[in-house]
């Protein structure tokens, strides 16, 4: 169970993990203005077991993921709703904890709040100021984009493209303020009385989107992170403005390993709170078992776009109950059943950018030789199956 290789979403290659050694992985958490769709559970159950089979293969792994707890969504919704921002963010932050534990992922080790990390934040902004690559105009600070002549180099997209994808991404090109229309928010300065806020050198204001998960990614993980994640969508404008203030703050490379999961889509388009074409998770676990929606999320590759529609729900809920009686058949004989094929096919696929869809398939073929075998003892392939599905997050009772 050597050579593990990871696409790095940087170089456009597949890397390899290296030996097992302590690991910062960082991945972008949610802003709990609403409630947890597929495309949530899409992202975290992925790096969820990511992280188990890292574990597996014996990296210690420090794994920080982030809730952004102040942003223009959240600042929106509480005046929307007439409801503190700090009580709407614990509200659904409770809710998308309560699903995410329903789906059998396992806690990360840290999850920071950008609330909680504003001296990081100032600290960060101060430094990119003094260095000439942030200014201030009325009390909000930007990052200068044309003074990183590497800005684009995570997403690729040519500049003169970059603004509309921004514009659509929270941007405010017309801000009257800014050098460049490209020019990101680092602090913006407090527009209403409702709006949370905080004193800091140019008045009293709040952070910006991107210069929170470089302070607390930094704060948790070190000025250099092992894998940093998050969905596709997250590449440009967000990661790309972390790479630009992070390494100008720090003079270091940022990030190792970049990855990113595709995005999941429902009736033809991204599934999204903006677009509001949601399938909640919430609303799935009346009907399915949280086993059957991990199978399906997983049984397509994370890099890879794929379409939700039910038939493949129900697809993933026969694959369940056929690793449920696998569970439940008992040996039969003393000859051990061979197993060495699935196990290394399973493996090898894990192996390979963290394959799942191949792994299911090496699981599937050997739960149904389990079912069909007569006369042998299948004791070691059932010990292998756990093994297996601890590492996919998968619970059954198992019976000896």
């Amino acid at each position: 169970m050597t050579g593990m290789k990871i696409y790095n979403s940087l170089t456009g290659k597949k890397e390899k993990a290296g030996r097992p050694r302590p690991l910062g992985t960082y991945v972008c958490g949610v802003t709990p203005y609403d409630v947890t769709h597929l495309g949530h559970a899409f992202t975290y159950i992925f790096f969820d077991v990511l992280i188990r089979y890292l574990k597996f293969k014996n990296f210690k792994i420090t794994y920080v993921q982030n809730v952004t707890d102040i942003d223009d969504d959240i600042v929106k919704r509480s005046k929307r709703d007439n409801v503190n921002w700090k009580k709407l963010g614990n509200i659904n932050l409770k809710k998308y904890l309560r699903d995410m534990k329903t789906l059998n992922n396992a806690r990360p080790d840290i999850m920071p709040r950008a609330s909680e990390n504003i001296k990081e934040i100032i600290t960060i902004v101060k430094a990119l100021v003094t260095k000439g690559l942030a200014y201030e105009g009325d009390g909000n600070v930007y990052f200068s984009v044309d003074r990183y002549k590497k800005f684009g180099q995570l997403s690729r997209i040519p500049k003169n493209k970059m603004l509309a994808i921004a514009n659509q991404r929270g941007n405010f090109p017309d801000d009257p303020n800014k050098n460049d229309p490209l020019d990101f928010v680092l602090w913006q300065a407090k527009k209403e009385k409702h709006e949370p806020s905080w004193n800091s050198p140019w008045g009293y204001g709040r952070p910006g989107w991107h210069i929170e998960c470089s302070a607390m990614s930094m704060k948790h993980t070190g000025k250099t992170i092992d894998i940093h994640g998050g969905g596709s969508d997250l590449i440009f404008p967000h990661h790309e403005a972390e790479i630009a203030q992070s390494e100008n703050y720090t003079g270091k490379k940022f990030v190792r390993l970049w990855m990113h999961v595709a995005m999941l889509k429902y009736r033809g388009e991204k599934m999204s709170k903006s677009k509001g074409n949601l399938i909640l998770v919430s609303d799935l676990l009346r009907k399915y078992t949280s086993n059957a929606i991990r199978i399906m999320l997983l049984s397509n590759h994370y890099r890879k776009q794929w379409e939700y529609k039910e038939n493949r729900l129900k697809a993933a809920s026969k694959t369940d109950k056929l690793f449920s009686k696998a569970h439940a058949t008992l040996s039969r004989g003393k000859k051990n059943l061979s197993f060495a094929s699935h196990r290394k096919r399973f493996y090898e696929s894990l192996d390979n950018d963290i394959g799942t869809p191949a792994a299911f398939e090496a699981l599937k073929r050997l739960c149904r030789t389990v079912i069909r075998s007569k006369g042998t003892d299948i004791g070691k392939a059932k010990a292998f199956l756990g093994e297996a599905f601890n590492i996919l997050g998968l619970v059954y009772r198992w019976k000896r």
